[in-house]
């Protein structure tokens, strides 16, 4: 990964660099010199034009480079194998796992700021790192985290429009109706009806963007104490952090699950662009729709079995191997139950994934997490035989490429471990997490004035047609 140069010899005046040696060798430790460093929309100004020249220079001089061989099977099957989207912030290796500009999740935790030393690392360090490129120092952390809580104020309209829906809806539901709700204040939509240049759109898009980041964790706690808790709300406290506030205003203040909601904020926070969240913001966003309307398509993708509703789905099976079986479940039990449940047509939730081919990093985080904090959990030794003997079964079968856990198989089982229980919440949880790199993708994505998306489709006609001249 080649980190962003600094366009002003000032800033590169200011700026000591100094090489971690453990790590790839194009992180970057930054030393605080001005104040001007410590404010995010100022870093990107100086980055933007230089990135905005990369690519020009990447379409001129290699805009006619074929990328791969577009065959039948991928137009049949969602587009699978297709590299066609252009997605700065992360990178999905199927066998290293996601990278975050370059940093593996191993590397993010080593070096990216965190409450104390061998903590897990600050969201919005991570938010930082995929804006700019860079790691952040604390200082610009924390600089973060104040401005993010500055941004943090819900109008009344919008808990009116979430309170107009029955306690019952979905909690997906009632986080998209609040996030269409705070759309009412784009910035990048009063711009555009004034009339703005292309060159300044990501301005506006960042307002907006560091807005809604910022706002989603307060309409998400909403939504959980109005459904699950009668309604009691409980205040932001200023002296936290995002993903601790996030955590506090749920009503969870154990020192650990603090920990762990920086930690799963941080994890889930991108996975590239071509899963079904991403890729629906980035073409929603393509048409000039503002950072609301964009994301609120990509929760309502979010949302679907297939994708975010997943790690509601894990935690529900893995109560009814338990329901069926009892807590110490043998491992020939499991195994059992693991046929039944594929006997039936259904999947093992958890297992398998689009791109990976080995087991998720983001799986392997949370298990290091759960054998420092929780090692005696019932649910976590059940998870832990789980990855013994589901993957053994789907080799069995021969049609899965993948029989590895991905990072739902895990998630369930830490939240409920920490008393957040209800599992038809948790694909809100993935969903403020999701935004920080959805958004910070946005932003680049009209800083670097990226079109229109409109792939060409066709019939089955003319794929027959096609496939049949060619073998002829």
């Amino acid at each position: 990964m080649v980190f962003f140069r600094s366009v002003s010899l000032l800033s590169k005046l200011r700026t000591r660099i100094t090489q971690p040696s453990s790590l790839n060798n194009s992180v970057r430790w930054l030393q605080i010199q001005s104040s001007s460093d410590l404010d995010l929309h100022s870093q990107l100004k100086e980055l933007i034009p230089e990135q905005q020249e990369r690519l020009k220079k990447i379409k001129s001089d290699y805009g006619k480079v074929q990328l791969g061989n577009i065959t039948a099977d991928m137009v049949i099957g969602g587009m699978r194998g297709m590299t066609g989207l252009l997605w700065e912030t992360s990178l999905l290796d199927p066998d290293e796992g996601i990278r975050f500009r370059g940093l593996s999740i191993p590397e993010c935790q080593k070096v990216l700021p965190a409450v104390q030393p061998g903590g897990e690392p600050l969201p919005e360090s991570l938010l930082w790192l995929l804006l700019t490129g860079k790691v952040p120092s604390k200082e610009q952390v924390d600089a973060l985290s104040k401005e993010l809580r500055s941004r943090a104020t819900v109008p009344d309209y919008v808990y009116n429009a979430i309170d107009a829906l029955p306690v019952a809806a979905h909690p997906m539901t009632q986080f998209t109706t609040g996030v269409m709700a705070l759309q009412v204040k784009s910035e990048f939509q009063k711009a555009y009806e004034k009339g703005i240049s292309k060159a300044k759109y990501w301005e506006p898009t960042y307002e907006d963007s560091l807005n809604l980041i910022a706002q989603l964790p307060v309409v998400a706690a909403y939504i959980y104490r109005r459904i699950y808790k009668e309604g009691k709300v409980i205040p932001a406290d200023a002296s936290l952090d995002y993903g601790a506030n996030f955590s506090h205003m749920l009503g969870f203040d154990d020192p650990k699950m603090l920990e762990l909601m920086r930690l799963y904020v941080t994890i889930h926070s991108d996975h590239e662009g071509g899963n079904v969240s991403a890729h629906t913001a980035h073409l929603v966003a393509s048409a000039l729709s503002d950072p609301y309307l964009s994301f609120a398509a990509a929760l309502n993708g979010l949302a679907g079995p297939l994708h975010g509703l997943a790690n509601q789905e894990v935690l529900l099976w893995i109560k009814s191997v338990v329901s069926e079986c009892g807590e110490n479940v043998s491992k020939d039990q499991l195994k059992d139950y693991i046929w039944k449940t594929l006997n039936s047509g259904k999947v093992v939730p958890g297992y398998g994934h689009g791109v990976l081919r080995k087991t998720d990093p983001r799986y392997t985080c949370q298990r290091e997490f759960a054998l420092k904090h929780l090692p005696e959990d019932p649910l976590f030794k059940l998870v832990s035989n789980l990855y013994e003997v589901v993957p053994p079964i789907l080799l069995e079968l021969g049609k899965v490429k993948n029989p590895w856990p991905n990072v739902d198989a895990h998630s369930g089982v830490l939240l409920n471990y920490f008393g957040l229980t209800e599992a038809r919440y948790y694909t809100v949880l993935f969903g403020v997490s999701r935004s920080i790199g959805i958004c910070s993708q946005l932003i680049w994505d009209r800083a670097l004035g990226l079109p229109l998306e409109r792939p060409k489709s066709v019939t089955m006609e003319w794929l027959e047609n096609h496939c049949k001249k060619v073998a002829a």
